[in-house]
């Protein structure tokens, strides 16, 4: 009698788990690099006031600098964006990416001392989502045959 042992007929299945999870962890991990770095290289160190619309300009280099991403291992996801800058509200990086309206002081360098606030309206100057999308578009090649 031949004796066949029937567990190599099936997937064996924290092998397969195993590997879709360090294949989902390496394409996302890309994923987020390259998009992190593509909304750094979107933000110009210039001076003045970018149109909007457009990417902001970098004046000190604060916001470019504080674009991360992190992967979850829990959601199997991954987070691609800046930090919060400074221990204020740290509103800035929203108010540029998605527009919208803030009270501020503007420094008066006459008499050397910020002024009275002020209710300003901020227009969009995205740069996290032209990032995200363009990066969208090259993800499923990445997957495609990222499982051995």
């Amino acid at each position: 009698m031949i004796r066949c042992d029937m567990k190599k007929f099936f997937f064996d299945k924290k092998a397969v788990t195993s590997r879709t999870d360090k294949a989902t962890r390496k394409v996302l991990s890309k994923f987020g690099a390259y998009t992190r770095t593509r909304s750094r290289t979107s933000i110009r160190h210039r001076k003045g006031t970018s149109r909007p619309g457009q990417p902001p300009y970098s004046h000190t280099g604060l916001l470019r600098d504080n674009i991360f991403f992190g992967y979850d291992t829990n959601k199997r996801s991954v987070v691609v964006g800046p930090e919060k800058l400074r221990k204020g509200k740290g509103e800035a990086p929203r108010l540029l990416e998605h527009g919208g309206k803030t009270t501020t002081r503007f420094f008066d360098s006459k008499r050397k001392k910020y002024g009275k606030p002020r209710r300003v309206r901020v227009a969009k100057r995205p740069y996290m989502q032209p990032a995200f999308d363009t990066e969208l578009k090259q993800l499923p090649p990445k997957w495609r045959d990222s499982i051995r």
